[in-house]
């Protein structure tokens, strides 16, 4: 018998800030931490403990550097990241198609 869609849904990747922080990265190689701040519209200490959680389960990778004298942090989709949001967003479309068992 086969599962519904809903059990392909990733646990860490389902919570609505850090889909919307995969989403956001998913789109470029790289992201400078305060631009993926602006366009998920969360405050810095909100974003650090998401990303925390990504970065955890292997999902987000985080650089640290300078640029001149000032530290900047930079986020990217890791390819498990990239592929755990690929099957996510194919259950949220069987899900949302009612391609149910």
């Amino acid at each position: 018998m086969n599962e519904h869609p809903r059990h392909q849904l990733d646990g860490v990747i389902h919570a609505p800030v850090r889909f919307s922080i995969a989403a956001a990265l998913a789109t470029v190689d790289e992201a400078e931490f305060a631009a993926v701040r602006d366009v998920v519209q969360i405050s810095d200490s909100a974003l650090s403990k998401q990303v925390s959680t990504l970065e955890g389960a292997g999902y987000v990778a985080v650089r640290k550097g300078f640029v001149g004298k000032r530290p900047r942090t930079w986020l990217r989709l890791t390819r498990q990241g990239r592929a755990a949001l690929e099957r996510h967003l194919e259950a949220l479309r069987r899900i949302a198609e009612g391609k149910t068992p």
